[in-house]
């Protein structure tokens, strides 16, 4: 009872004040001309197929990572959205591998998440968004049920609270609609890459329309035993009223995918001449994710100009693996012992982890966005407020029963492979249970002197609450357990001039604010800190950014270019630890500057480009703790990302293209002790559309070229892919 007690006060306060502003709000427009349009601008793109040659050459007007309804030409900071189709041609269905070569964004492999940086810092803990819900949890996300890739730059905690502060990414569904066709489609490439997609849109009446969308896919890989298998299915709903003000849509999405990790050992610990195509997967090795994702989403219009909207989420993911990776060098033979599992030469000694973590996360959030006129001045406002519950229970094991820890060993140059899996029972070394509760509160005000002159204004409130258990050890002392309660005040302001319509010039400043212990939002503190001595205020990052948005070519080709300055404070350390574990102080500062440039559009009559490129130069300014990383390179960023694709109609049916994709080197660690090599990647395609039919060929990697996606995975080599697709 008190749990629920608990829980439910802030949903009835939330819903309490979105009546309350509700009421206020359609009072202050009952004297608004009757005439005014009531619904937003069209998304240019809205109706178009999926399949349609050119989608992926037109950029969205709006986005809905802004939450405010507005065109991105009104939002001080930089907007990117990558329609996920384009990607798809070629195989990709990772979040991280559709990233690649974005402006200012890094990827690198990573087996338990996406291994994903903004500006510097990393987005995969907290800042990745399903349809304006947060993706938490440890999971690797797929795209299969995704339409379209929206990227909000910078601080973010105005619009969703705690962030790293880099910038936040939003998937936004296919969900049941009233303009999409549907299709079928099957796929076929190398390495056995064989597939399914189905997505069966309908609508039933004016009022109501259905969706199905699912795929399954499995796939080998170039490296031997590396397999995985994917299943989807994503059933949804949408209702709508007569007069086309209201719109609700339920969606259910099942994720699974299984696969057998392919998580090797760093390249710099290879000998000459291994081979890429080496595996170190041992037999039993796997990894599952598994996604369940229940929202129901409103939209109502109930006066002109004035919109509420509310979500509900339900989501839970969980991670179970049980695998060997990484490892070092054995430089000589060393006999095994009851405490030491010895060596043996010319093999890498692996490491080796069960799991099995479940992330659950409750989203309650609703926003009201509207119209007004104070004299001259127009106003464009937004208020709302966030409710989340969150709960993640992890479960690790490396050794037995008996306290041995379990050893695997691999000869890379020959491939030979052993282990001590299934030696004795399992004995948990972790198991943890952490919970957090997070409340906000938000407004934001675009405010129109004139068609010229802008100023967007905005601020946000968050209370956060944030505990661990260790449940090994709770059950007899209470005293494992830490709660952390923090607060935290997030504005943003921007000025925009637009001199005319084709133009947008602003300048911003925004900050964002991560509790202790990260984004994640559920590893607050350990079991054992004394948290009566310990400093709660969150680390925050602060930006300046100016930028310019712009059309040429009579509306055909959009170009975005930004320059901005983000600094992360408030970074701790415990300058003590042995005498004096519970002293936290500030270690430093990280700062990240760069530069980035964007394009989309239409050339000449036949012929779409897209692409951009981004400068990040993320280093690390201050640090008591370890001086001699002053001046050192933030970890897994790249100091130059870029691509730039082509997309040429011979015909109205035949379509080709070709695009380099370019990721500049980066550190594997914040000691910069290897480097990992960049790369150039040409990729190109072919197809056909004539209705009903779709069909392209895809090559990936077309030189075969030799590249490190990460220290511990080298690129694919030269890939084909083709896919067929019936839409009706």
């Amino acid at each position: 009872m008190t749990t629920l007690a608990t829980t439910s006060l802030p949903l009835f306060k939330v819903s309490l004040l979105a009546l309350l502003i509700s009421n206020i709000t359609q009072a202050s427009v009952q004297n608004i001309d009757p005439s005014a349009t009531a619904t937003l601008e069209t998304i240019k793109i809205e109706a178009m197929s999926e399949l349609d040659p050119i989608k992926s050459y037109i950029d969205y007007k709006e986005a809905n990572v802004t939450r405010n309804g507005l065109a991105k030409r009104d939002i001080p900071q930089t907007v990117d959205t990558i329609d996920v189709q384009k990607y798809k041609v070629y195989g990709s269905n990772d979040l991280s591998v559709m990233l690649q070569g974005t402006p200012g964004i890094s990827t690198s492999y990573d087996m338990r998440g996406d291994g994903i940086t903004i500006r510097g810092f990393n987005a995969d803990t907290g800042d990745i968004y399903r349809d304006g819900i947060r993706e938490g949890g440890q999971v690797r996300r797929s795209t299969s049920s995704v339409e379209r890739i929206e990227i909000l730059k910078g601080p973010a905690s105005v619009l969703y609270g705690r962030s790293a502060g880099g910038g936040v990414v939003n998937m936004v569904s296919k969900y049941a609609n009233f303009n999409s066709k549907s299709t079928l489609g099957i796929y076929a490439g190398s390495w056995n890459n064989l597939g399914t997609a189905i997505d069966l849109n309908h609508a039933v009446n004016d009022n109501w329309a259905v969706r199905l969308n699912s795929e399954y896919g499995e796939a080998d890989s170039f490296r031997k035993g590396i397999h995985s298998r994917q299943v989807m299915a994503s059933p949804s709903v949408t209702y709508r009223n007569d007069d086309h003000t209201l719109t609700w849509t339920t969606q259910y999405t099942f994720d699974n995918l299984h696969r057998i990790p392919d998580r090797g050992p760093y390249v710099y610990n290879l000998p000459q001449g291994t081979s890429t195509k080496q595996s170190y997967a041992q037999n039993g090795d796997f990894v599952d994710d598994t996604l369940h994702v229940a929202r129901t989403d409103l939209k109502y219009e109930y006066a002109p100009n004035w919109n509420f909207h509310w979500a509900l989420s339900y989501r839970v993911a969980e991670q179970n693996f049980d695998h060997f990776y990484l490892g070092t060098m054995c430089t000589s033979t060393v006999k095994a012992t009851a405490t030491n599992s010895g060596c043996y030469k010319d093999y890498i000694k692996q490491i080796y982890y069960w799991q099995n973590t479940k992330n659950t996360t409750t989203t309650n959030t609703f926003d009201i966005t509207g119209e007004f006129n104070t004299g001259v001045i127009k106003h464009n406002i937004m208020l709302g407020a966030d409710w989340t519950y969150e709960q993640r229970e992890p479960q690790l094991a490396n050794s037995n029963q008996n306290n041995s820890l379990i050893y695997g060993f691999v000869n890379p140059l020959t491939g030979d492979k052993f282990s001590s899996r299934g030696s004795g029972d399992l004995k948990l070394n972790t198991y943890n249970y952490n919970q957090a509760t997070g409340l906000g509160f938000f407004l934001q005000d675009l405010i129109s002197f004139n068609e010229q002159f802008k100023l967007m204004l905005g601020a946000r409130y968050d209370s956060y609450e944030s505990s661990t258990s260790n449940k090994l050890l709770a059950s007899n002392n209470p005293n494992f357990k830490r709660t952390v309660d923090s607060e935290s005040f997030s504005p943003n302001v921007g000025l925009i001039y637009q001199p005319n319509e084709h133009h947008s010039i602003y300048a911003s400043y925004s900050k964002s604010f991560s509790p202790f212990g990260g984004s994640a939002g559920v590893n607050a503190v350990t079991s054992s800190q004394n948290l009566a001595v310990f400093n709660a205020e969150p680390q925050y990052n602060i930006q300046y950014e100016i930028g310019v948005k712009s059309d040429w070519l009579d509306n055909r080709l959009n170009t975005q270019i930004s320059v901005y300055d983000i600094r992360k404070d408030n970074i701790r350390y415990r300058p003590d630890p042995t005498n004096n574990p519970d002293l936290w102080a500030v270690a430093g500062q990280h700062e990240s500057k760069g530069v980035e440039f964007s394009f989309i559009g239409r050339l000449i009559d036949n012929v779409f480009v897209r692409g951009g490129y981004g400068y990040t130069d993320a280093k690390v300014t201050k640090d008591l703790q370890t001086p001699t990383n002053v001046n050192k390179r933030l970890a897994l960023t790249s100091k130059n990302t870029g691509n730039l694709f082509v997309r040429y109609l011979p015909t109205e049916s035949v379509y080709l293209e070709t695009g380099v994709t370019y990721v500049g080197s980066f550190y594997n660690n914040l000691n910069n002790d290897y480097k990992v090599k960049g790369f150039s990647r040409l990729d190109a395609a072919i197809g056909y559309s004539q209705a009903p039919w779709n069909v392209t060929l895809a090559v990936g990697n077309v030189t075969n070229k030799k590249y490190w996606r990460s220290a511990d995975l080298p690129g694919t080599p030269r890939s084909v892919l083709m896919r067929v697709n019936y839409q009706f």
